[in-house]
C-alpha cells in the first residue's frame, strides 16, 4: 500500500488533495494538525471551519503563521481557555481580532483576559476592549485617563457617565480631543430626548417607517390605526394587517402583499407559547402570521402538523428551519426540491437522518442519493455502492462506514485522494504518512 501512495504522491495535485482532505477531516488529531500547520501554504484552512477540541485549539493558537492564529480566533468552537493565549500574542492584529470576538458565539471570558487586553500597548486593542460591557470599575477609570483619545471616547457610556464624580465630568467636558467631547455631547442629547409624537402625528408622519411602527403599536387604538388602511406604502398596510387586535374580516379588507421574509410582529412570539393561541394563528388566512408562527421553535404537535401541510411553501420551509419537531418526510421533500441557496442545510436537521433513507440509493435525484448516506442503519455496503457515483461519490468515500481496505485504496487514486483523506475513519498513522509524502519524504 505504501508503494501505491508513493507513486500517487508523484502525480500532479494528489499531495495537495491529501492536505486539503486532512484539513477538513473531522477526526484529525492534534498531532497531525500541528504538522499540517507547519506547511508554508495550505490549500484550505484546517482551523477556521472544523470543530476544535482543547488540544487542537492549543496547537492552532501557538501556530507560527499568523493566519492560523487569526483563523482559530474566528472559530466559534475553539476552546476558550486555550484561546486565551492570544491575548499575549506577539502580533497586534491577532490581539485585536481576539479582543473583537471575545464574547462572540456565547463565549465565556476566562479570568484575567480583560485585564491583559486593557493593558495592551496597542491603542486599537485597548479601544476594542474598552467597549466591553462588563468592565470592572477600576478599568473604566483607567480608560478614562488613557493617553489615546479613542480609548477615552469608547469607554464613555450612559451608566459610566452617571456615576462619575463632578470633577471628573468637568475634566472630560474640557478634554482636548474633539471625539471625547462629541461623545459626551451625544450622551447628554440622549438624556434629553425630543418630545414624543402623538398617535395621530405618528400615523400622519411623512416617513413611512414611522407610520409602519405606529400601526403596529398596540398602544395605538385599532380604530385609529385603521384610518390609514389605504396608506400608499405596502409595508405600512402589511404591518396594519398583522395587528393582534384585528378580526380576520378586518385583515381581509386590507390590500397588502407579503413580501420577503419579515419582519414579523413580536406578539406572535409571545402568543405562540399558548397552545390555544398558536392554533388560532395557524388557522389564520393571513400568510404572514402563519409564517411568523412557523419561525417559533416549540409548538404543539398538532400545530406542527398543520403548518407542515400549509399551502404556502415558506410556511413549510420556516417550520423546517426553526422547529426541532419538523416532520422527517417534509424535510426530505424540501431537501429534494428546494431551489434556494440554503437547501443543503436541511440535511443537518435532527429529524433528517432516519433508517430507511437507503432506499434512495438509486434515485435519479442526486440530492436523494446523497440523503441515502444519512441512513444510520445502513452498513458499509451503502457507501461502497455509491463511491463511484459521479455526483455523490465524494461523500460516500468520506463516509466512515466505507470498508477500510477500500478507503486506503482510494487514497492512491487521483479522483479519490481528497475524499479519502477527509474520512474520519482514516487511521492517524496513515494521516502522518500522507503528511510525510506531501513533504517529499
Amino acid at each position: 500500500m505504501d508503494e501505491a501512495l508513493q507513486r500517487a504522491a508523484s502525480e500532479e495535485g494528489v499531495a495537495a488533495a491529501w492536505l486539503r482532505g486532512l484539513a477538513c477531516n473531522p477526526g484529525l488529531p492534534a498531532p497531525v494538525l500541528q504538522r499540517l500547520l507547519e506547511f508554508g501554504e495550505l490549500p484550505m484552512s484546517p482551523v477556521r471551519w472544523r470543530e476544535l477540541d482543547a488540544g487542537s485549539t492549543a496547537v492552532a493558537a501557538a501556530a507560527a503563521r499568523m493566519e492560523h492564529r487569526l483563523h482559530v480566533a474566528e472559530n466559534p468552537t475553539a476552546d476558550v481557555d486555550e484561546l486565551a493565549r492570544l491575548a499575549h500574542d506577539a502580533e497586534p492584529r491577532v490581539r485585536f481580532v481576539y479582543a473583537a470576538l471575545l464574547t462572540d458565539f456565547g463565549r465565556r471570558v476566562p479570568a484575567g483576559v480583560v485585564e491583559v487586553l486593557a493593558a495592551d500597548p496597542d491603542p486599537k486593542v485597548r479601544r476594542m476592549i474598552s467597549s466591553y460591557q462588563d468592565l470592572p470599575l477600576t478599568l473604566e477609570d483607567r480608560f478614562l485617563a488613557d493617553e489615546d483619545p479613542g480609548v477615552r471616547a469608547a469607554v464613555l457610556r450612559p451608566q459610566l457617565w452617571e456615576r462619575l464624580p463632578r470633577p471628573v465630568r468637568e475634566r472630560l467636558l474640557g478634554d482636548p480631543a474633539p471625539q471625547v467631547r462629541e461623545k459626551i455631547a451625544a450622551l447628554l442629547r440622549a438624556d434629553d430626548p425630543p418630545p414624543a409624537l402623538t398617535a395621530e402625528e405618528r400615523l400622519t408622519h411623512p416617513d413611512g417607517y414611522v407610520r409602519q411602527q405606529a400601526v403596529g403599536d398596540p398602544e395605538v387604538p385599532p380604530a385609529l390605526a385603521l384610518r390609514i388602511v389605504e396608506d400608499p406604502e405596502n409595508e405600512v398596510r402589511l404591518a396594519l394587517s398583522m395587528r393582534e387586535d384585528l378580526t380576520e374580516e378586518q385583515r381581509a379588507s386590507i390590500a397588502y402583499t407579503v413580501e420577503g421574509h419579515g419582519p414579523w410582529p413580536s406578539w406572535v412570539e409571545e402568543r405562540a407559547k399558548d397552545p390555544a393561541a398558536a392554533r388560532r394563528i395557524a388557522a389564520s388566512p393571513h400568510v404572514g402570521l402563519r409564517r411568523a408562527l412557523a419561525c417559533r421553535p416549540h409548538l404543539p404537535a398538532d400545530v406542527v402538523a398543520q403548518l407542515a401541510a400549509d399551502e404556502d411553501p415558506w410556511v413549510r420551509r420556516y417550520l423546517c428551519e426553526h422547529s426541532p419537531d419538523a416532520p422527517h418526510d417534509l424535510l426530505v421533500e424540501l431537501y429534494a426540491t428546494a431551489q434556494d441557496r440554503n437547501w443543503s442545510a436541511l440535511r443537518h436537521h435532527p429529524n433528517f437522518p432516519r433508517p430507511g433513507l437507503a432506499r434512495f440509493a438509486d434515485d435519479p435525484n442526486p440530492r436523494l442519493r446523497h440523503a441515502a448516506l444519512d441512513d444510520p442503519a445502513a452498513g458499509p455496503e451503502l457507501p461502497l455502492r455509491l463511491a463511484d457515483d459521479p455526483e455523490v461519490g465524494m461523500w460516500a468515500v468520506r463516509d466512515p462506514r466505507l470498508p477500510a481496505g477500500e478507503l486506503l485504496r482510494r487514497l492512491a487514486l487521483p479522483g479519490g485522494a481528497f475524499a479519502a483523506a477527509a474520512n474520519p475513519a482514516l487511521p492517524p498513522e496513515r494521516m502522518h504518512r500522507l503528511v510525510d509524502l506531501a513533504r517529499g519524504r
